[in-house]
């Protein structure tokens, strides 16, 4: 009973802890007043990659260079782009190396394909194991062993 009334203090603070963590780096003055030119934004922000830290979202980083394209994917979208159009305009300006998640194309393709490749060398590699392992070898028992076994197997 007393581990039930501790779990829902724990949930509660694990809740809590997520949504801290999960906060944006969007200040305040950068929302915009639209809240569906605003959802865009954010939708948009959470695909592209903050050059500084690399391995965050613009929405989730700090950095200078994430507020400036933050605010930059705003604009665009205030002007009237459609979110291809901003994304498209952020991966000319920065290069594809902008995007989260790579385009799957032609130039792409070893990024792609390097994992699927990988996978198949290891599986043909443990299957040649297999294969080239000696089989165990089992010796004719001679007449002496086998009756003793007989003999063992007849006392039990």
């Amino acid at each position: 009973m007393r581990a039930r009334v501790l779990l829902w203090p724990a949930l509660a603070l694990l809740a809590l802890l997520a949504g801290v963590t999960m906060a944006a780096a969007v200040q305040p003055d950068e929302v915009l007043k639209d809240p569906g030119l605003e959802h865009r934004a954010r939708g948009i922000s959470a695909g592209l990659r903050c050059l500084v830290c690399q391995n965050q979202s613009i929405d989730d980083s700090d950095a200078p260079l994430a507020k400036d394209l933050r605010v930059l994917v705003r604009e665009r979208l205030q002007a009237g782009d459609s979110d291809q159009q901003v994304e498209d305009y952020v991966v000319g300006r920065y290069g594809e190396f902008v995007l989260l998640r790579p385009v799957f194309a032609w130039h792409t393709l070893a990024l792609w394909a390097t994992p699927i490749i990988v996978l198949l060398l290891g599986a043909f590699g443990v299957r040649r194991l297999l294969a080239n392992r000696a089989p165990a070898r089992f010796d004719h028992l001679s007449a002496s062993e086998e009756a003793e076994l007989q003999r063992l197997l007849k006392r039990e």
